[in-house]
Order: structure tokens, then sequence, then C-alpha cells
């Protein structure tokens, strides 16, 4: 076994190939709310999650901090700094306790060039993110507070089983996460939360946030982008 085995990234790489790499490459561990990585970091290897959750903070041109989101296992990071040197434009924390495999950048240049499959699904990835970035700061270029914490509720949410129509959002999120996420103080998100439930859009229990009517609330947001274009 290599350092790669079940990393769905490094799935259909050449394991003499994996084996030889996998010498330079590092597991370690991470203490729950310990840093990973901070802003302007001269390190350059990517990270790829073994076991636990991180958190990723980016900062705009502006000098913003947003929570772009949380990572967990079989998710990477880093992947930037490997590929042009920059110093790092984020700020990553572990979560809970978690283990991460440390690939140098040459380690993940070599992948990448010699497996036009993995080098495939990064571009893909890259691609997903970039879309990602651009639709979040679009939204908070043009919604209002309400309807740009509508759409990060969406896509922080999955369908919740047994409940045909509802989304749920679990474990539930902090108030003063979400503020972070689109660019907001935690009281506004409280008061927003609290309009919501009491329209029968969402509900609180212990397993997470319940959005009871989550087409409605893409209706409304897309009906927000719609006006504002």
């Amino acid at each position: 076994m290599s350092l790669f085995d079940g990393i769905p990234f490094f799935v259909g790489l050449d394991p003499t190939r994996g084996e030889q790499l996998a010498r330079q490459c590092v597991r370690r561990r991470y203490a729950e709310h310990e840093l990973v990585l901070d802003f302007d970091d001269p390190s350059t290897d990517v990270y790829f999650i073994v076991s636990g959750d991180v958190r990723v903070l980016i900062r705009t041109a502006a000098g913003k901090e947003m929570i772009f989101g949380d990572f967990g296992p079989g998710k990477f990071f880093g992947e930037m700094a490997a590929v042009d040197g920059a110093k790092r434009s984020a700020n990553v924390t572990a979560l809970t306790n978690a283990e991460l495999l440390l690939v140098p950048p040459a380690v993940f240049k070599e992948i990448l060039f010699a497996e036009p499959e993995i080098c495939e699904r990064l571009l893909r990835l890259l691609t997903a993110r970039v879309r990602e970035l651009n639709t979040r700061l679009f939204e908070r270029s043009v919604l209002d507070l309400k309807h740009r914490l509508y759409s990060e509720l969406l896509r922080m949410s999955a369908p919740r089983k047994g409940a045909t129509g509802q989304s749920i959002v679990s474990p539930p999120p902090f108030q003063h996460d979400l503020a972070a996420r689109i660019g907001c103080r935690r009281e506004q998100v409280s008061r927003e939360l609290s309009a919501m439930i009491d329209e029968g859009l969402a509900e609180k229990i212990r397993g997470g946030l319940v959005l009871l009517r989550p087409s409605v609330l893409e209706k409304r947001v897309q009906e927000a982008l719609n006006e504002a274009e």
C-alpha cells in the first residue's frame, strides 16, 4: 500500500509510480482548531484530507475575509501554490482532529503530467471552484442580505431523508459562520433566520436546520438575480 491509497483524487494512478512518489510525501496529524496554513505562507505543498474536517477562509483583494467552505475526507487544497509558486491566498484551520497527506509540488505536477485522467480530474475541480467563486462574488455584489442567506443555505444543504421536497443543513450552522460566509453581522443573520422560521421556510431541529421549502428559496433567489441583471 502507498500513501495515496484510499484518496479519490489518485484513483487510476500507476501503482509503481505511486509507490515511488509516495516516498517523497508525508502524512501529518493536526489537532482540533490547529492552524494548517495561513495567508501569505510560502509553502507550496498540496494537502489531501485523509480524515477529519478543515475550514478554508479566503481573503479578497480588498482585504475582507470570507469562509469559502468546510472540506472533509477526500477533498484537497493548496493546489494553486503548487502550480504557480505564489504565497498562500487562504487560511486553513482544522475543525476536528485531522490527518492530511502533504504532497510536494514536484510530485503533484509529475502525477498530473503523467496521468491524463488525473489531470482532467483537477481541471474539472478547478473549473467548478472558479464557477462557485464567481457566483458568490456576483451574489455579494448584487443581492441583499436576505437573498445571500437563502443562496448560501441552499449551497450548504442536502436533501432530507424521508422528507420529499425538504433539505437540511447538518450539523446546524453557527450564526457567526453564516455571517462570515455572506459578509454581514451575526445579528443580521439571526433576524433573517427568525423571519424564515416565522414564514414556515425553515425549522430548527437537534440535527440541523431544515429548509422546509427550498424550491421557494431557489425561486426567490433567481427572481432577485433576474431583477439585478
